[in-house]
């Protein structure tokens, strides 16, 4: 880090973050995700007295809004560190301080159809923390392009109407980069943007031929199923012709140059995340909702579903602890209040200040499995072995042999005295190249990534952080270096996981 980075960072004061959040009103969307969940829990836990958190949530499957959320809060250890801080109080606390607003960030005016509240709504909010996504790698493409894209000129139309809004911070990926190789630097996506090629992308016309081609299929009385493979094959069919591996980084990448064309004098943050893994360390070690991410692959290798992968064991992976993303949120949003004109982007990772190899992750699910193997359904104990990592040829080259054992074994005559031995091989010989199948096809294009997110943003983000007395560091920690990975996986993510799943 330079002296003149230095310098410029330790002009722009970073406030009193406690102070910041006092007594202000925000919006978070996407409110059932993962990240909004986190973020939820820290304002509330760090700052009792910010005056309201209004909570965007779809009704779904006949739940209202605020039944949603209140099983959100209640039904989740989550909140347990809260909830001990009130005791009793607690559920007074939080009916005063969270709102549940029904609506869809895909929707005009964020789906609020209550006019009164609506104009409530902007006249109090302060900052917008817009954490809505459709995160299905290979989802519908107009599910995903109405949240991922659209939703983003929703949240803007929508911000710009708040009469105190101070801030828009918009949770993106740093996999808008596509299948960039080497250091990645922080730089805005410009409308018109590809990754390869001098084609340039439009989002009117992406609009249009979704809109056209979902009328073709509605006019022709197709299925439903084949409405969705339809769309889903449409989605990845345009995300690889511009240069992207899927529909959700596709679509997040339109979302991003929206946001460069439409925001005019708003002040907005941009948070790059990489692959979003368990808490660090707050509100509690190891918390996930869900199996995401990496999870998938660790649960299918403990339970010895899984002995080969493609992959490149030398790349790095990078993994981000979720409340560090959380943390890194309200520490620039706390930095870039009200400062017009704004438009800030902050990749946070680890593969640039704390890498860590894809084969290194792997030893470390071996140690852990080996030492404390998955019990399965009968109550034995799952040897595993470690996981061989294959490259793309000698990885076709594998399939097709085991597709051609299955098939062979498969027509063996049912006559045979064998062949109840071989049909319990077969059938789990299949199980398993299923999982495998599917499991690549969802990651392949992160286990062999070789981009390194530079983060000189976030670093400098960092040391103005670390010079205010007004920003705990202890409370509001985002720095990759902190992560002792051995002790993290062993000890932290792992058992999280199992345990969620068990």
């Amino acid at each position: 880090m330079t002296a003149k980075h230095i310098s410029k960072f330790h002009i722009m004061e970073i406030g009193n973050v406690n102070q910041f959040l006092e007594g202000k009103t925000f919006l978070i969307t996407g409110a059932t995700g993962l990240i909004a969940k986190i973020l939820r829990e820290k304002l509330l836990r760090v700052q009792s007295n910010l005056k309201k958190l209004y909570v965007l949530v779809r009704e779904k499957d006949g739940k209202s809004a605020t039944d949603r959320l209140r099983h959100e809060i209640t039904d989740t250890d989550l909140f347990d560190v809260l909830r001990g801080k009130w005791g009793t109080d607690f559920d007074s606390f939080i009916s005063q301080k969270v709102i549940a607003v029904a609506g869809d960030s895909a929707r005009e005016n964020l789906g609020v159809h209550d006019q009164i509240l609506r104009k409530e709504m902007w006249k109090e909010i302060d900052v917008v923390f817009n954490v809505a996504a459709a995160t299905k790698f290979h989802e519908r493409y107009d599910v995903s392009f109405n949240t991922n894209t659209m939703g983003v000129m929703h949240i803007i139309d929508f911000a710009k109407n708040c009469e105190k809004i101070q801030l828009l911070l918009h949770v993106s990926t740093a996999y808008v980069s596509g299948e960039k190789t080497g250091l990645i630097p922080e730089k805005p996506l410009h409308m018109g943007e590809a990754m390869i090629g001098a084609q340039k992308l439009d989002t009117d016309a992406e609009k249009r031929l979704i809109d056209e081609t979902l009328e073709d299929l509605m006019s022709r009385q197709d299925s439903e199923d084949n409405i969705k493979k339809t769309m889903r094959e449409l989605g990845q069919q345009r995300a690889v012709q511009y240069g992207w591996p899927n529909v959700y980084v596709f679509t997040k990448s339109m979302g991003e140059m929206l946001i460069g064309r439409l925001k005019e004098n708003l002040p907005v943050v941009i948070l790059r995340p990489t692959v979003v893994t368990s808490t660090y360390k707050e509100p509690v070690p190891g918390w996930i909702a869900g199996l995401r991410t990496i999870d998938p692959v660790l649960v299918a290798y403990g339970k010895g579903k899984l002995n080969f992968l493609f992959g490149k064991g030398s790349c790095f992976i990078d993994l981000i602890p979720a409340d560090m993303v959380v943390n890194a949120m309200i520490v620039a949003a706390v930095a870039n209040a009200n400062k017009r004109p704004c438009m800030a982007i902050y990749q946070l990772g680890t593969s640039f200040r704390n890498p860590i190899t894809i084969k290194r992750v792997f030893d470390l699910f071996f140690r852990y499995f080996h030492e404390n193997p998955w019990t399965d359904t009968e109550g034995k104990s799952v040897t595993v072995r470690k996981l061989l990592l294959l490259g793309n040829s000698i990885f076709m080259l594998v399939s097709w042999v085991i597709l051609i054992v299955i098939k062979v074994l498969r027509l063996v005559d049912i006559h045979m005295v064998s062949v109840h031995r071989i049909r319990i091989f077969v059938d789990d010989l299949d199980r398993k190249f299923t999982t495998i199948t599917k499991l690549v096809g969802v990651y392949k294009p992160y286990l062999c990534y070789n981009g390194i997110f530079k983060d000189d943003n976030t670093e400098e983000l960092r040391i103005a952080a670390r010079r205010n007395i007004g920003v705990d560091e202890t409370a509001f920690f985002f720095d990759p270096r902190i992560i002792d990975w051995e002790d993290y996986f062993l000890r932290v993510h792992i058992p999280g996981a199992v345990r969620l799943h068990v």
